[in-house]
């Protein structure tokens, strides 16, 4: 299997990809075509499993290719339950994705990127001596994921990026309690300032020739396939037991989690409509309503791991799917704001017992304004990101009751916490990485 950049001009092979995150001209590797299955010849059960089968094609000809199997076992080895909710009318569900060690979603992608690297680079070091410097700009939970997967692997570094007083004070605690070969930076700007200056980093030829830079953002490709295994899982499980197709409500910020929801249905998986839940940030959903793409400087909301206002993986989509008309029939988009996050945070506390995070409260609040036929006559499944004892400060003024803290955040809040300050500019962050 081939890595094209989506700008064209560049290839390379699913090491190289994973490697450089980025292409040498800015934009993303996508694999030369997506495989398709048939639902009904996916034999796997668990989510290792399915990811094996799934992911074969992809790992075709690759150094990793033996490797798959040892890879999906290492990182997707944590519950990622499918629960059924108790609405008065209707069919759906809740696919938990936040029972890792950093209690997100983005735990599934950096664990897996992490097994992969680290299986691939004892060939690269005897062509390398430098370190592998990997390089991550977090508006939250990425961050965390993707220090507690790298950390202490023999042969890398992790530089994570993260926008000052612009997470939850859990979050940035997860952010800044590592050692070793993780070392954090608090920028004095916004998650896309961070996401800017990583870009700026990989795409400097000077920088790049002292150091070996790669990316754990979802604009790397080693982040985006496992995502889409587990809603290729969730739907199979749901079709297994029912017969029938489920539609995916997905919050998303820079687009990656969406991203796999919508690769895995292009693959041949059991999925209906796709909507996506944004927060204030509207950069998606106007270019959805309009055909403008217009980036803008993200503002801050409770939904925090969603503010981006540049998302990455728009590219990705575009690339697969070129016509505007076909790409708005696609998906589907709402945008959910403070006040809204707010009222499903409460109202669900009430009616099913359930505490979400403020990001899959957007995707809970998106489905409460569907239609009636299209809630009672077709089964969803919303995707839970985060556990809520994450974001305490927003969650128990809202329910009037405290969320418990799970033992996997209990262990890290009582690591101490430390970072360093950068201004947010390129020439920063290549000096701190100078004097590493």
């Amino acid at each position: 299997m081939r890595y094209l950049s989506t700008r064209g001009g560049h290839e390379t092979d699913l090491v190289g990809a994973m490697l450089q995150g980025l292409a040498p001209d800015g934009s993303l590797y996508v694999a030369e075509e997506l495989p398709r299955f048939d639902a009904d010849e996916i034999h796997g059960e668990t989510i290792a499993e399915i990811g094996t089968e799934l992911l074969a094609p992809f790992f075709v000809d690759s150094a990793l290719a033996d490797s798959l199997a040892a890879i999906c076992d290492d990182a997707l080895n944590f519950p990622i339950p499918l629960e059924a909710l108790a609405v008065e009318q209707g069919d759906l569900a809740v696919l938990e994705l936040f029972h890792g060690p950093t209690l997100a979603f983005k735990d599934v992608g950096a664990r897996f990127l992490a097994a992969a690297m680290e299986r691939a680079l004892p060939d690269l070091d005897s062509k390398d001596s430098r370190p592998l410097t990997i390089l991550v700009a977090t508006s939250g939970d990425t961050g965390a994921a993707v220090a507690a997967a790298f950390h202490r692997r023999r042969g890398i570094r992790v530089g994570v990026l993260f926008p000052k007083d612009l997470v939850s004070p859990r979050q940035q605690h997860q952010l800044t309690c590592w050692t070793g070969n993780v070392r954090s930076f608090e920028v004095s700007g916004t998650f896309d300032a961070c996401q800017a200056m990583v870009k700026a980093a990989f795409t400097d030829a000077d920088l790049n020739t002292r150091h070996r830079l790669s990316a754990a953002n979802s604009i790397n490709i080693g982040r985006l396939l496992p995502q889409v295994v587990y809603h290729a899982a969730a739907s199979l499980w749901h079709y297994r037991a029912h017969g029938t197709q489920a539609n995916f409500i997905v919050p998303t910020g820079n687009l990656g989690n969406a991203l796999g929801c919508i690769w895995a249905r292009a693959m041949g998986m059991p999925i209906g409509d796709i909507i996506l839940a944004t927060n204030a940030n509207r950069t998606i959903p106007d270019f959805l309503a309009t055909g403008d793409w217009q980036p803008r400087p993200s503002i801050q909301t409770l939904a925090s791991a969603m503010d981006v206002g540049d998302p990455s993986n728009m590219e990705r989509l575009r690339d697969l799917i070129p016509d505007f008309g076909e790409l708005r029939r696609a998906v589907e988009v709402y945008p959910v704001d403070d006040a809204a996050i707010r009222q499903q945070i409460a109202k669900d506390y009430r009616r099913l017992g359930r505490v979400w995070c403020p990001h899959t409260a957007t995707a809970a609040w998106a489905y409460d304004q569907l239609p009636q036929a299209r809630r009672i006559g077709e089964p969803w499944i919303i995707v839970a990101t985060a556990h809520p004892a994450k974001f305490d400060t927003i969650v128990e003024e809202i329910i009037d009751a405290s969320v418990p803290v799970p033992p996997e955040l209990a262990v890290l809040l009582e690591l101490p916490a430390h970072c360093e300050a950068l201004q947010p500019h390129a020439s920063a962050l290549a000096g701190a990485l100078d004097d590493w």
